[in-house]
């Protein structure tokens, strides 16, 4: 009796969420909460928990304020003098999944349980849906 109790409390659901008109922040700490399992009765900080994510229309993501033009984005070569930045207009244009995917990484905790949580979360730009034989439910923000 109580080993079906225990997987029917860690069963991991399958949610989507349409980018369209959404704040990045607030997407993003939104999904971040269900991909740690934060809404379940059963969190505890140490066990990879939370469910699966797929964020579709990531290309129509908005920003509050002038953050659209005045976001920076860093990264180094590795060489002396690769400092590299790129604006947020910028990188929407050019890969906007990464935008989404760098800020619920920043949401998430800085331990070894990010790169597992990193991979429940699924980022596509554009309208298709994928995923749909994990039959996802609507996440609504």
């Amino acid at each position: 009796m109580k080993s079906f109790l225990i997987k029917n409390i860690n069963k991991k659901e399958w949610f989507y969420v349409n980018a369209k008109k959404k704040i990045l922040g607030r997407l993003a700490s939104t999904v971040s909460k269900y991909l740690m399992g934060k809404h379940k009765s059963n969190y505890s900080n140490n066990i990879n928990n939370g469910d699966y994510i797929i964020i579709f229309n990531a290309e129509k993501i908005s920003v509050t304020g002038k953050k659209m033009k005045n976001k920076i984005y860093y990264r180094h070569t590795g060489y002396v003098g690769g400092l590299k930045k790129i604006s947020l207009k910028e990188m929407i244009l050019k890969n906007p999944e990464k935008v989404i995917i760098n800020a619920i990484r920043g949401m998430l905790p800085k331990n070894s349980l990010r790169k597992l949580i990193m991979k429940k979360l699924k980022v596509y730009s554009g309208e298709t849906l994928r995923h749909i034989s994990q039959k996802p439910k609507l996440l609504k923000i």
